[in-house]
């Protein structure tokens, strides 16, 4: 594990410019943390080139992108897509002819899950067959690289890829009582997590979210070694999530979100980068706050970390704020007001159950009932205080967050030496107080 090391200070000014590279590894789907790198490499006029996980047939092939498919994806990336499938994992692999992961889990019970088990090897099997099938697109995709970018453009190749849950129905419900769950239908973490069935999500999301980059790292070996030959700079870049520097009780003190088992993968991502560096590579995870994404859904309570980012703001940036504040105010319901909403917040966030459990050595944590009962009450009180539940103050906090995520982390890899940085709430409202950064309030 590596220690923790926030970002004390803002990064110097990156001597990116017009004509270098950022390279989006991993596809672009709605609005979320890649945009704000996105948004920061067009401010600096650097190119963007996207890549694809590619998509599968009714059969379970995998394929590129149609002409019609490549269009939709370049139109919302606004930029050209290398369009070879990258899709990580394993789950749909089917080794020696033996039928994948997916195919076993199609008739499976949820409430079958503690007697589920695979034959001896099956996963190593199947994961290493996911392992040939990525690293050979990846090695045409950095061919393309070799001929798109030229030998004096700094680069940086941004890792996106995330997640990792098997592609089976099998799952939804058993998660849902994993990470939503209370009362008779609380499932408790570790239990799950000790199981076969969890063994089988913790091989997953190693492979899907943190080997992709030592993939990534060992693939681009060769265009590291000719931009650098002609003085250019590059960076690889993660995003990681191993807890976040946040207001509780009047201090900035790290917290996390329970139970979160993707960490398990986010460290191993860390290790990568670590193993990188001790390479001379300049490799770094930035792990950035919570915000609300198209997983929030599966996830419910990872936002309540979000709401002390405003009053971290108006302290800091109390006149600059407004703006934002006034934009929340506004999706309250009758009768609440923002002080209200962050009491509650601060209530649940500075709660002995919760915070007294927090240890960063013994990160991630698994769950208990009365921490998640308190947890998911309180995420579904904070969103009754809203005027529409579609509309939430999180989403507003999430767009600043990936916009000054993107911004710190483009400035950041120029001159990097950490293999692992958390980008704080603190350091997000030293960005946008400063002169870097006033733009992203808006």
């Amino acid at each position: 594990m590596v220690d923790y090391c926030p970002m004390t200070t803002l990064p110097a000014a990156a001597g990116y410019k017009a004509g270098d590279v950022l390279v989006l590894v991993g596809e672009l789907f709605g609005r979320g943390y890649a945009n704000g790198l996105l948004e920061e490499a067009k401010r600096l006029g650097m190119t963007v080139l996207g890549t694809t996980v590619g998509r599968r047939d009714s059969d379970g092939t995998l394929r590129p992108l149609t002409a019609e498919e490549l269009a939709d994806a370049e139109a919302l990336l606004g930029s050209k897509i290398i369009n070879i499938p990258l899709e990580a994992g394993f789950d749909m692999e089917s080794p020696g002819g033996a039928p994948s992961v997916a195919e076993r889990l199609k008739k499976a019970k949820p409430d079958e899950w503690e007697s589920i088990s695979f034959e001896p090897g099956f996963i190593e099997q199947a994961c290493a067959a996911g392992k040939a099938r990525f690293c050979a697109n990846l090695q045409q995709v950095m061919a393309e690289l070799e001929k798109q970018i030229p030998a004096s453009a700094s680069i940086i190749l941004a890792h996106t890829m995330a997640g990792g849950i098997p592609r089976a129905r099998f799952f939804m419900p058993l998660l849902n009582r994993v990470f939503k769950g209370s009362g008779d239908k609380y499932l408790p973490s570790e239990p799950f997590w000790n199981s076969a069935i969890g063994q089988l999500c913790d091989a997953s999301f190693n492979e899907v979210t943190a080997d992709t980059f030592k993939y990534l790292i060992d693939a681009s070996a060769g265009l590291r070694k000719r931009a650098e030959g002609a003085g250019s700079r590059v960076a690889c870049t993660a995003y990681g999530y191993h807890g976040t520097g946040i207001l509780v009780n009047g201090q900035f003190q790290w917290q996390s979100y329970t139970p979160y088992l993707q960490g398990f993968a986010k460290m191993r991502l860390e290790d990568h980068a670590i193993a990188a560096r001790k390479q001379g590579i300049n490799a770094t995870v930035f792990n950035c706050p919570e915000i609300l994404t198209n997983s929030s859904a599966l996830f419910l309570g990872v936002e309540l970390s979000l709401y002390p980012l405003l009053i971290a703001l108006q302290q800091v940036a109390p006149e600059q704020s407004v703006p934002l504040a006034e934009r929340c105010k506004a999706l309250l319901a009758d009768g609440c007001s923002l002080d209200s909403l962050m009491a509650v917040a601060a209530d649940y966030l500075g709660a002995p159950l919760i915070n007294d459990a927090l240890e960063f050595k013994a990160w991630p944590q698994h769950s208990t009932r009365d921490q998640m009962e308190l947890m998911l009450a309180t995420s579904a009180k904070l969103m009754e205080m809203h005027r529409d539940q579609k509309q939430l103050i999180c989403a507003e906090l999430s767009r600043l967050v990936f916009r000054c995520t993107g911004r710190l982390m483009v400035q950041g890899s120029w001159s990097s030496t950490e293999a692992a940085v958390w980008l704080n709430h603190d350091t997000i409202a030293t960005l946008v107080t400063d002169q870097r950064g006033a733009d992203l309030l808006d």
